[in-house]
């Protein structure tokens, strides 16, 4: 698996799978487990998903030493402040089986993240997180928050692909050096993403499938992509993207896709803010 350097000079998977809505504990068990037979190192899961322990369990279990694997988790909204942050991360840490989390996020950009951040750098400095970042924060409150914290953010995980391709947040996430990771890249089949003429098409000339061709595509523009599949053969075409190049006209076609709307909310809409505090 090929990977990326982190700002604070460690190395995460170019490539991760993740776990969200698998929640049934014995069927995330053994996705995870094929995920990392199949040959993925980076796992992505999050206090919200309701399925640490599940991961945990495949941490356990598989042949595959623990430095040699990248997990992520997410502190959600109701554990932010900085006090309460700093327990469910504990918590986090014990759900998981692990001693050190690779890589800690904020799930989104509201309540308390500032208290919230400064637990996860109290965190990282004592060593239980080797890297910190956010999810979901657009480059204003972004920018906000690295211009007033004294480590700024390893990674951004939101949502990218064809039809959301975050070409202007990406350019800010790059100033601060903070390595974007896109999830949903394939916005979860909506729009008729898997029967797209133009991805069809570039699938076709390259013979790759739809999903290939829009990981690759993420690749090529330095975004780390997480899939998520129940399904043994397809986390093995998933992972199967490093041996193509998509061309400059690949990649022109593939960036006229681009409506710059969420496929599946707006963060800036009061009734999706008030519903992500009732989530957990």
């Amino acid at each position: 698996m090929k990977e990326k350097r982190l700002n604070n000079g460690i190395q995460m998977p170019a490539a991760g799978f993740g776990v969200f809505q698998v929640q049934d504990p014995e069927e995330c068990t053994k996705a995870v487990l094929e995920a990392i037979e199949t040959g993925y190192r980076l796992i992505d899961t999050a206090q919200s998903y309701g399925n640490e322990e599940a991961v945990g369990k495949a941490i356990a279990q598989t042949s595959v030493p623990r430095e040699e694997l990248f997990i992520t988790t997410k502190v959600w909204i109701t554990n932010y402040g900085y006090d309460k942050c700093k327990a469910s991360v504990e918590e986090s840490l014990k759900k998981l089986g692990v001693d050190y989390i690779d890589l800690v996020l904020l799930h989104q950009a509201y309540a308390d993240y500032y208290g919230a951040y400064r637990a996860l750098e109290d965190l990282y400095k004592e060593g239980k997180i080797r890297a910190i970042g956010v999810s979901n924060f657009f480059p204003d409150r972004l920018v906000d928050l690295c211009l007033n914290v004294e480590i700024i953010p390893s990674v951004n995980q939101v949502e990218v692909n064809p039809f959301m391709q975050q070409i202007e947040a990406q350019k800010w996430n790059e100033k601060y050096g903070i390595q974007m990771e896109a999830w949903a890249p394939f916005a979860e089949g909506r729009n008729n993403m898997f029967t797209n003429p133009i991805l069809s098409e570039i699938a076709e000339e390259h013979q790759k499938s739809v999903a290939q061709v829009i990981l690759r595509w993420l690749v090529q523009r330095n975004i780390v992509p997480l899939s998520k599949s129940v399904k043994k053969e397809r986390m093995e075409q998933n992972i199967d993207i490093f041996d193509f190049e998509l061309t400059k006209e690949d990649m022109k076609k593939i960036a006229s896709l681009d409506e710059k709307t969420s496929s599946f909310f707006d963060h800036y809409d009061p009734a999706i803010i008030e519903s992500l505090f009732k989530l957990h």
